[in-house]
């Protein structure tokens, strides 16, 4: 990992549990343009009442590979107010300096490496889009014929997945012998809400839980924001104030079973400020992509909201007209399910670089 300005360490105060609060006192001020390693925390181990060394050596973790940090948090829990919130664990806020309501903070997406050579997935009967509380769901629908937790074996549904180096990058290893290529990003990235009562993921006291995206950004969960990608977010308060955590090793698109190969992190940011750049929400960019993105508590609608959102982006950057943006949106862009789990739902239509002269 190259050097950085900056190293934000994910040590218990600069840790928040499953929300993004607007008045923290930031970890770290830094300059637009300067880099910022960031470690970020997989959740699995600070649930239990007992040691997360015992918890995760009855998954089959050894006690070498977990993080003095993860059992630093978990000593912490008891002190934290959990109503309302998520199971995420957020590193942050950082500060960055000169950044006002009603600027664009675009986050350059250096580096993103695991700190441990495990991750985790969940794969419970009703849980993702099996769950009683997916919208989706009808009454009398059957979960998945999964077999129940057993007393002297890790129940089936909780599943490490062994990380490695192999010839062709990094992959998951299951105990079938199937490897998955990893991909390794961050499932949550976002600066602080502007919390709204009635809005998806907002308490009556105002916390903004970072189990639901919006606005913001947050648990996007979109799958192309690795290594050499951008965000761009809204900036609602001073200092925009960026949260990252939810690290993901790898992930295909809804994150059907509510998770991802949930793995530690470390991350690389440089953040830029656009003055006076205004957007309604949260969009990306890759290599070869745009990345534009609708969200809502129904698919349908995140569907739409991300098809307006093309149509406005196409209009706007490429000064096009909107019947011609329609169309590229209808026979060139493809509209893919992010994820479908975390109570608002994410449609992001990738638009093709290729397709525009340059």
């Amino acid at each position: 990992m190259s050097e950085v300005d900056h190293l934000v360490l994910s040590s218990p105060e600069n840790l928040s549990w499953g929300w993004f609060p607007v008045e923290k006192e930031p970890v770290v001020t830094v300059l637009p343009g300067q880099t910022v390693a960031v470690q970020t925390l997989t959740g699995v181990g600070i649930y239990q009442d007992f040691d997360p060394v015992e918890e995760l050596k009855y998954m089959g973790v050894p006690e070498s590979e977990v993080l003095p940090d993860l059992v630093e948090f978990w000593e912490t829990r008891e002190s934290r107010p959990r109503e309302g919130r998520a199971g995420h664990l957020v590193t942050g806020p950082i500060y960055i300096e000169g950044a006002e309501p009603g600027d664009m903070l675009e986050v350059q997406i250096l580096d993103v490496q695991p700190r441990v050579p495990w991750g985790f997935n969940s794969a419970r009967a009703f849980s993702g889009v099996m769950s009683e509380t997916y919208p989706g769901y009808r009454e009398g629908d059957r979960g998945l014929d999964i077999p129940p937790e057993t007393d002297d074996v890790p129940p089936e549904e909780w599943r490490i997945i062994r990380t490695e180096r192999s010839d062709n990058g990094l992959v998951g290893v299951y105990p079938s012998g199937i490897r998955v290529p990893l991909a390794p990003f961050m499932g949550i990235m976002a600066v602080a809400p502007m919390p709204v009562t009635g809005q998806p993921g907002v308490t009556i006291e105002g916390v903004q839980s970072s189990g639901p995206p919006g606005a913001f950004g947050g648990n996007l969960d979109v799958k192309h924001l690795t290594a050499g990608s951008k965000l761009f977010l809204p900036v609602f308060h001073s200092g925009a104030r960026f949260y990252v955590g939810d690290p993901h090793a790898a992930q295909g698109d809804g994150e059907v079973s509510g998770k991802a190969i949930e793995q530690s992190m470390v991350g690389v940011f440089r953040f830029v400020l656009h003055k006076n750049r205004p957007i309604g929400g949260p969009r990306a960019e890759t290599a070869d992509h745009h990345l534009i993105m609708g969200i809502d508590v129904d698919l349908d609608r995140a569907l739409r909201k991300a098809t307006e959102n093309v149509v406005e982006f196409l209009v706007d950057r490429y000064e096009i007209r909107p019947s011609e943006a329609f169309s590229i949106a209808s026979v060139a862009v493809d509209f893919t399910i992010s994820e479908a789990v975390d109570g608002t739902q994410v449609v992001t239509g990738l638009v093709p670089k290729s397709i525009f002269r340059q």
